[in-house]
């Protein structure tokens, strides 16, 4: 499973990092960077979660 962040769609807010610290980070100015795209076994949940808590469609998993 890869986690995929379309920057241009990134607003910002900084949700998505809290449900998955492993695999996002935030840059000094609040915006996703991914710490990784491909998302370890036992991470799927928090991955799912965060793609979630995107109010802009920002992140996506694809299998």
């Amino acid at each position: 499973m890869k986690l995929l962040l379309d920057s241009t769609r990134c607003h910002g807010y900084g949700l998505c990092q809290e449900p998955a610290p492993e695999l996002i980070e935030l840059d000094e100015w609040g915006y996703a960077q991914l710490r990784r795209s491909d998302v370890p076994d036992g991470d799927e949940d928090s991955a799912e979660a965060a793609v979630a808590a995107c109010p802009n469609s920002a992140l996506r998993l694809v299998k």
